[in-house]
């Protein structure tokens, strides 16, 4: 998926929590919670293939951080994106 993907399905998991429950808020944190972990799950992989030996004990509290494991513009794109846009739709929506 492109990051543009992310963030419209983004979008949509935050208008569903925002119209059911009227707390744009928490849409905002859910779906931008899901797509930071999604990005970290793989930032890990790649540290584990990388650095660790294929080795998930191998890797550090850190590894996930590790910027030699973040070297594309799209895994950055894949998380700031969602973040942004429904930080922008609940900042201008409002709710709880």
């Amino acid at each position: 998926m492109t990051y543009i993907q992310h963030a419209i399905m983004a979008l949509v998991a935050q208008a569903i929590v925002g119209l059911l429950t009227g707390d744009w808020w928490a849409g905002a944190a859910l779906a931008s919670a899901y797509f930071i972990g999604r990005e970290v799950s793989q930032a890990e992989y790649r540290w584990i293939e990388h650095y660790g030996n294929g080795r998930r004990a191998n890797m550090p509290w850190w590894g996930r951080f590790d910027l030699r494991v973040w070297p594309k513009v799209d895994q950055w794109a894949d998380w700031i994106g969602p973040v942004v846009v429904t930080v922008v739709v609940a900042a201008s929506v409002g709710g709880k």
